[in-house]
């Protein structure tokens, strides 16, 4: 068993879709649309791009605000990537105007930081040394 996909749901896909492609560096795999406004819309690590799939999946649920609003009120990422250096991805992320709600902490042999994805979620950044 492996995972294939997993999701972040988001308030507007195509704000989303710029923020995880433009700014974070993943590539865009499925934009399927699903009636409405609703779609379809997958990116992935272009390191490896038949891996893990992350759904950019529209916020429309009732309970998905209370939800997501509670994890980011609590300081809690919504789910976490992996990067070689997250100092140096900091510093970029930074530069891009990205905003941070952790600066990089280690922890042992892990080093995170928390970043707001500016579409609802805190995202964090990890990696092991």
């Amino acid at each position: 068993m492996r995972i294939t996909l997993t999701s972040v749901f988001v308030e507007d896909q195509e704000k989303a879709l710029r923020f995880y492609t433009d700014v974070l560096g993943f590539a865009k795999k499925h934009d399927v649309p699903l009636g409405g406004e609703a779609r379809w819309l997958t990116v992935v690590s272009p390191e490896d791009p038949e891996g893990t799939e992350l759904l950019l999946e529209p916020n429309k649920h009732p309970a998905v605000k209370p939800y997501t609003t509670a994890l980011v009120e609590d300081g809690i990422p919504a789910t976490a990537f992996t990067v070689d250096d997250v100092r140096a991805e900091f510093e970029r992320l930074s530069g891009l105007g990205v905003q941070f709600t952790q600066e990089p902490l280690e922890m042992g042999t892990v080093t995170t930081a928390v970043l707001d994805d500016t579409c609802g979620n805190l995202i964090q950044i990890m990696h092991t040394s």
